[in-house]
């Protein structure tokens, strides 16, 4: 869809921003008019990771004069292989202050403002409310849906990406001109159906196929060229090596938008049975570490994928991945015999595994918190994380 520039164009552009931008300059469509705007503009990055990296670089690199960047997490070592406005360097630092060396680097003409928080009902508004365009590079529901919430009402257009595997989809919404992201997904899948990238993983290229589809989106909603990803979805398959769009419209029958809400309530992160499985279920690591020293008979069970026991595994467990005992089909593999001990990376698919053991008739089974991630960090520092 064709919108009209979001940005009015600066007074004018300095004989270094001439330079710098020539090759915008010479295309028609940009030009002058379309740098200025660009120089005027003030976009904020939601998040400064697979997602937001090309994101951040490509805008800055193309003259955006203000950036803004909302994170609060630092570099991790497992960051580096899709993240490149991280370095080896920067593990342990602060993303958000990485990301801003990073752009003064490709561009000391932009101003970077830092978000250190981490985004919720109570500073939303407050932050987005200092710029003209939102691009939202997050990978979890909450914030998505919190995203579009504010983005709502505020009046605001934003880009969004979501990356998985293989895959990736962006768009723009806009509600005062088309649909929102409420109009595409108008509730969260069920907790545990969509496993994030950091429990099913991504492809690194990937992030920059999608962070630059996004970049592009921004870019012609700025100054005014093209036609938008307003009221469509461009899915890409990497592996097939295909783009296909699909059209979104504005559900006439969805719910009005008038405020914020509890959106991790909403979303949940571990379904209503398994925090019901969980509670008095639950032990720790060290707990796990006290039942072996012991000699307790006990059977543990890793509900992990094959690939994923393949890099790090809790010794003595069994691998029986978690669709396998939720399907049935593993169920006899069950021990009656003895208590059993499940564990995932984190925590999140054993408690969704726990509730449907428990269902079985195996009372007394629990699972570890923070699972192997835990094992490795707590108990056993010469395992990998991953």
């Amino acid at each position: 869809m064709s919108l009209p520039p979001l940005v009015e164009p600066a007074a004018d552009l300095s004989i270094d921003e001439v330079r710098r931008y020539s090759r915008h300059l010479i295309i028609p469509d940009v030009g002058m008019d379309g740098q200025k705007r660009l120089k005027n503009a003030k976009v904020l990055a939601v998040g400064a990771g697979g997602l937001g990296s090309p994101v951040l670089m490509y805008l800055a690199a193309a003259g955006v004069g203000t950036l803004g960047i909302v994170e609060f997490d630092t570099v991790d070592e497992s960051n580096l292989q899709r993240q490149i406005i991280h370095g080896a360097s920067d593990v342990g630092r602060s993303k958000a202050e990485s990301a801003r060396d990073s752009i003064r680097e490709i561009n000391p003409l932009v101003d970077v403002r830092l978000h250190e928080t981490r985004l919720d009902s109570d500073n939303v508004l407050e932050i987005f409310g200092q710029y003209d365009l939102i691009v939202d590079g997050t990978d979890n529901f909450a914030t998505r849906y919190l995203v579009n919430d504010a983005c709502v009402l505020l009046g605001k257009p934003y880009v969004w990406g979501s990356i998985y595997r293989f895959d990736g989809q962006v768009s723009v919404f806009w509600d005062e001109h088309g649909p929102n992201y409420r109009d595409l997904y108008p509730v969260p899948p069920p907790p545990g159906m969509v496993p994030s990238c950091a429990e099913g993983g991504v492809l690194g290229v990937l992030c920059a196929t999608v962070g630059a589809i996004q970049a592009t989106e921004a870019v012609k909603l700025i100054t005014g060229i093209g036609e938008t990803l307003l009221g469509r979805l461009m899915v890409y398959d990497a592996l097939e090596m295909t783009f296909r769009t699909i059209t979104v419209r504005k559900d006439p029958e969805g719910e009005p938008i008038t405020g914020l809400i509890d959106y991790e309530a909403f979303c949940g992160v571990v379904s209503a049975e398994a925090q019901e499985a969980a509670a008095g279920s639950t032990i720790t690591v060290d707990e796990l570490k006290d039942m072996m020293d012991a000699g307790k008979d006990f059977e543990l069970i890793d509900v992990r994928e094959p690939n994923e026991y393949e890099i790090v595994s809790i010794p003595g467990a069994t691998l029986i991945p978690k669709d396998e005992i939720l399907s049935g089909r593993a169920l006899a593999q069950l021990p009656n015999d003895k208590p059993i001990v499940l564990h995932c990376k984190t925590g999140v698919r054993s408690a969704e595994v726990l509730a449907a053991v428990k269902n079985a008739g195996f009372s007394d089974a629990v699972h570890v918190q923070g699972g192997v991630t835990a094992w490795a960090t707590r108990i056993d520092k010469t395992l990998p994380t991953y």
